[in-house]
């Protein structure tokens, strides 16, 4: 059974909005120590390259450019 990730927000900013000058998804989980693994797996499938994103009290901050 795959748990469940609480996730708060999930964004798409266009390049000219994204702090990498690329199209970025920004996605922020609630309640997670870190991201899970499953999460990083689906994203790499996807093509996606992770940026370092700083993490915040009880939110991780998953950055994804193309």
């Amino acid at each position: 059974m795959q748990e469940e990730v609480s996730t708060e927000s999930v964004d798409v900013l266009a390049p000219s909005a994204s702090q990498y000058g690329a199209w970025t998804l920004d996605a922020v989980l609630r309640d997670a120590e870190s991201v899970p693994p499953e999460v990083l797996r689906e994203l790499a499938l996807a093509g996606l390259t992770l940026q370092p994103t700083p993490s915040q009290a009880e939110y991780q901050h998953v950055g994804a450019t193309v």
